[in-house]
């Protein structure tokens, strides 16, 4: 149970509503929580710059650690972007050189202020976690250091667009909700009775974001933008990057790890997309704690004993039961100095018609050529701790794969990284897809999956310049699965799962497609970790404590569901995803909001043209006794062999009145993809 703490060593003062200029005169709407004696004592300044609205919808997660970092001798400042919220201006794209701007001079503006030290941090996560890394590579003067949780170095190839060059029905799902998001009124408490006007505009003037990121199927400058991965040496400031096993971006910290010549610290834990002193599932750790403690070296000067702490803590988490959520993943924190970590070694297993083998087999080739439905247990992309997000057990999906197991272990074995999948092969269509996954097959039978990637096999030689297939000709490729942190147990069997396809985590390739392995030149190598006495002696990281949540009326909690419908006689199969947000009312300003979505993948037996995938998204604000605001959202993508055929609808309604509609209907020609 998280810990609620009230009494911080300095008062704070809330600052709302705080107008940041910009150099163009557009003003940014910001909240900041104080120490009470700022004028007189000057204190360093974190900035967290995100879409999401600090008034409303982030308002409760906000209080939980904004107000502790004032308590701890800190200007916390939440700004909503340019476009959202209560902020002037028009929003045109996630991480925009406007929005990457408009980070810079907040900076410089809060630097300058009576009250501050002239240093300052940036922290986020997700949106926010990418921008601060962005906006180091910026170099703003007084930027010392950035604490980015849940994001990533490398926008194309780690982002929730695409994936080993396969494009994620999550770009579908996250376009719309954040085309969604920035059709938002601003609050008329705030804005006055222009508010309407202002909505207006911002609604004429809405990105179709779902339609711009798919005419980029390939890495090119959108992705590039923003990828500070194209030049880690850009970023001078200190970073600390966070993230969890079970969320969507974790690989980035492993990456930066290996290649910032900046101060860097990472902590990767069992955690879905959240910060970790709120996140699923357990443990929780003292995260506030952990960030005073970061800040106080880099904004501060003082010697916390963060840097004399290992460059990587990852919690190496113990075999379990399959299950589509969790509470708590057993395990214990290990630790590295450096990455790559030379301790860690790789071991090799080949592919054998009767399994893995530590020694190679016979040249024989084995086929894969999987269903549509191949993928259909996976689970969320992206989980954020609810229901039903996590990979049921895998057995179903094993049954529907081309399988090797080893023989049952005989000893413990820990790795911790990248496992990588090397194939021989050759396949009947100048495109196809694999799905390959690693899992822990327990002495039941039970199989949990442990870590997975995907291959849009055009894509083998890189992103930049997809390359189709000769069918039939042999060639090499390299699948590398995500990072993970995991014990297989003595008497468990390690399991590598190919299939052709994963529905409906990505779009499914024109045509189904048979790839022949050749099972003697293929061979799996798992990141091997031997236990080390000096994960003993790694200091506690503490127990889940926040200050104490804003004052919030739940109408209706969120609510999670994921159901599927297959009919026998047209093959047809249904899934369906609830993401509902609830109802809350913020008594502190009598805003209430709600909303969600609700996504609908459907495909038909032997069929990937017959794909279709529909995200509905709605989302109210409003407050007593006269504003009501809605805003209703539709996209449709389909697909015939070399085009994407993407068709859109969004209303906004203020009280019972439809002011506002907007169709799209846009043709995309596949690339490669």
């Amino acid at each position: 149970m998280t810990r609620i703490v009230s009494r911080f060593p300095k008062r704070v003062t809330k600052r709302d509503t705080v107008w940041i200029p910009m150099p163009d005169g557009v003003k940014l709407a910001a909240t900041i929580w104080l120490p009470d004696d700022a004028d007189e004592h000057p204190v360093p300044a974190v900035l967290e710059f995100i879409p999401y609205r600090r008034r409303d919808f982030t308002a409760a997660g906000d209080s939980l650690h904004h107000p502790w970092l004032a308590g701890h001798g800190y200007a916390a400042v939440r700004c909503d972007l340019r476009g959202n919220g209560d902020s002037e201006g028009l929003f045109d794209d996630e991480y925009s050189p406007q929005e990457l701007d408009d980070g810079y001079h907040v900076l410089a503006w809060l630097a300058a202020q009576p009250w501050c030290t002239g240093a300052t941090g940036m922290m986020g996560i997700s949106w926010g976690g990418f921008n601060c890394l962005q906006v180091a590579a910026l170099r703003p003067p007084s930027l010392k250091a950035v604490y980015s949780a849940a994001s990533t170095d490398d926008r194309y190839a780690d982002d929730i667009h695409f994936m080993g060059g396969c494009l994620l029905n999550d770009n579908l799902n996250w376009g719309t909700t954040m085309t969604t998001f920035a059709m938002r009124p601003p609050d008329p408490a705030v804005v006055g009775s222009d508010w309407r006007r202002i909505w207006l505009d911002r609604l004429d003037n809405a990105p179709n974001l779902v339609a711009k990121w798919l005419r980029h199927q390939r890495r090119d400058g959108q992705w590039k933008h923003g990828s500070v991965i194209e030049n880690y040496d850009a970023i001078e400031a200190a970073v600390y990057m966070v993230g969890g096993w079970a969320d969507g971006y974790t690989n980035a910290i492993f990456r930066v790890a290996a290649g910032l010549k900046a101060p860097f610290r990472g902590l990767v834990g069992p955690w879905t997309h959240a910060y970790p002193w709120k996140a699923k599932p357990g443990p929780e750790i003292d995260g506030l704690k952990d960030l005073v403690r970061w800040w106080d070296h880099w904004l501060k000067g003082i010697d916390s004993g963060m840097m004399d702490e290992p460059r990587l803590r990852c919690w190496m988490q113990e075999p379990v039961a399959p299950q589509t959520s969790y509470d708590h993943r057993p395990g214990r924190w290990v630790a590295a100095d450096a990455w790559p970590d030379p301790v860690i070694a790789g071991k090799v297993f080949h592919l054998a018609r009767n399994g893995l083998s530590t020694r190679p087999g016979r040249p024989e080739t084995l086929v894969c050529a999987s269903e549509v439905l191949a993928g259909i247990t996976h689970g969320d992309w992206c989980p954020y701790g609810f229901d039903a997000e996590m990979p049921s057990d895998q057995r179903e999906e094993d049954g529907r794969s081309l399988a090797f197991d080893s023989p049952a272990l005989g000893r413990r074995m820990e790795i911790l990284g990248a496992p990588v999948v090397d194939l021989e092969l050759s396949c009947d269509t100048p495109q196809a897809q694999l799905y390959v996954r690693l899992c822990d097959v327990a002495p039941d039978g039970a199989s949990t999956r442990v870590t997975y990637g995907v291959l849009n096999l055009s894509h083998r030689n890189g992103h930049e310049t997809p390359e189709p297939l000769e069918p039939g000709a042999m060639t090499r490729v390299r699948v590398q699965l995500n990072d993970c942190g995991h014990v297989f147990a003595p008497g468990h069997r390690i399991r590598l799962a190919i299939e052709t396809g994963s529905w409906p985590l990505v779009w499914p390739s024109p045509a189904p497609a048979a790839v022949s392995v050749v099972a003697a030149s293929s061979a799996l190598t798992l990141p091997v970790r031997p236990r080390r006495a000096s994960d003993r002696k790694l200091p506690s990281l503490g127990r889940g404590a926040t200050a104490p949540p804003l004052e919030v009326t739940t109408m209706k909690p969120y609510h999670r569901s994921r159901t599927m419908a297959r009919d026998y006689v047209t093959g047809e199969t249904r899934i369906v995803m609830v993401k509902d947000r609830g109802h809350i009312r913020i008594e502190e300003t009598g805003t209430e909001y709600s909303g969600g979505g609700r996504e609908t993948y459907v495909i038909r037996d032997g069929d990937p043209l017959s794909a279709r995938a529909r995200v509905d998204y709605a989302i109210t604000l409003s407050r007593k006794p006269d504003w009501q605001t809605r805003v209703d959202t539709r996209f449709v993508l389909t697909a015939t062999a070399d085009r994407f055929l993407l068709s859109a609808h969004a209303e906004a309604h203020d009280g019972g009145e439809r002011i506002w509609s907007k169709s799209w209907e846009d043709t995309i020609p596949r690339d490669g993809v």
